[in-house]
């Protein structure tokens, strides 16, 4: 069955996305309850930026001078800021788009030391194919940016049998990461930063509905984003849990909402007249992006891993992204679904 969005089910979405930020904003990390993904490690304090602050403000002063950065989804929005502001700073910044000609588009407008890649998230030869091409570079990936994403598709469509958004929000990203996690490890601290979303509180009551990866039993548009931007912080959890063992850290984020082509398939979303659309926007692509750098960049976070954060701070995430068990589970099914490429 296939549920299309109508402009009652944007607005209540829009409408939840704002009580979420409200909550969130109220909850002090210290005083709520989070279960680390890995013991032992430094938990994070809270940094002097906030939900204004920018992708240039985040790096001021932060030399990143002969380190190696791949973004995937660089040619627009949050993907390319964070690409910018990375390169500005010194950063040798691969940049991953969809095609060859908007990897190499989005690479020529940067000031700075960029090289275009194509990484086709629902592509998984191409993704291997780009992993050892990244290898051939002979160098260490200090930061592995999982930036790409599709939202609220109005029609079920699957890619190799997986439901659209979980295929390209999570499995290519699962595929990607697991291919260069020599690269990453070979790094002197390589971080795996993954953008995942206050919308995880959206996907389905179990979590994950591991009975219909398809979404062919039933098809929600926005449940179906909500389930893969869970498994983003999912997997950043467990990823973080087997490389505890390792200077790598990974953490998950919430970057905000902000209006760029993630939107592109949200019904009114361009209407300049719907007043109620338009304000849920709340941040700037600067904005949006400042948490994805803080991250990726910031001194204080060296030793800090499998959290989840939001305006530049660590932050609670529901229940769902704090179940080591489910995470455990995903994994060994992502391992499944992409088997024959993992290697």
């Amino acid at each position: 069955m296939v549920n299309k969005i109508t402009r009652r089910s944007v607005l209540l979405g829009g409408a939840a996305i704002a009580l979420l930020a409200a909550v969130y904003s109220r909850t002090p990390f210290w005083g709520a309850v989070y279960k680390p993904a890995v013991l032992g490690r430094p938990v994070p304090g809270r940094s002097s930026f906030d939900e204004f602050s920018t992708a240039e403000q985040v790096t001021e002063g932060i030399d990143l001078s002969g380190k190696t950065a791949l973004v995937t989804g660089c040619n627009s929005g949050l993907g390319f800021e964070t690409m910018r502001v990375l390169a500005m700073r010194g950063a040798h910044v691969i940049g991953a788009a969809r095609s060859k000609e908007k990897a190499e588009t989005a690479c020529g407008k940067i000031d700075g030391q960029t090289t275009p890649l194509v990484v086709e998230l629902t592509d998984l030869p191409g993704i291997v194919i780009a992993a050892n091409q990244v290898a051939d570079l002979d160098v260490p990936l200090d930061m592995l940016i999982l930036n790409a994403g599709i939202m609220a598709l109005q029609e079920h469509r699957q890619a190799n049998g997986i439901e659209m958004q979980l295929a390209v929000n999570h499995l290519g990203h699962f595929l990607l990461a697991n291919r260069l996690r020599d690269q990453v490890i070979a790094a002197q601290q390589g971080r795996v930063v993954v953008l995942s979303s206050r919308a995880h509180v959206w996907g389905p009551k179990e979590g994950i509905q591991f009975n219909n990866l398809s979404g062919d039993m039933d098809y929600d548009p926005l449940v179906a984003y909500g389930q893969s931007k869970l498994a983003n912080g999912l997997f950043s959890r467990e990823f973080a849990r087997r490389l505890a063992h390792t200077n790598v850290t990974c953490n998950s984020l919430h970057p905000g909402v902000i209006k760029t082509n993630l939107f592109r398939h949200v019904p009114g979303s361009d209407d300049p007249d719907d007043k109620p659309k338009r304000y849920r926007y709340k941040k700037t692509i600067a904005q949006g992006a400042a948490t994805t750098c803080y991250v990726a960049t910031s001194p204080d976070l060296a030793d800090v891993t499998g959290y989840y954060f939001s305006d530049c701070n660590p932050s609670v995430p529901n229940k769902h992204m704090q179940d080591d068990e489910l995470a455990a589970k995903l994994w060994e099914v992502s391992e499944e679904l992409t088997a024959d490429y993992l290697s």
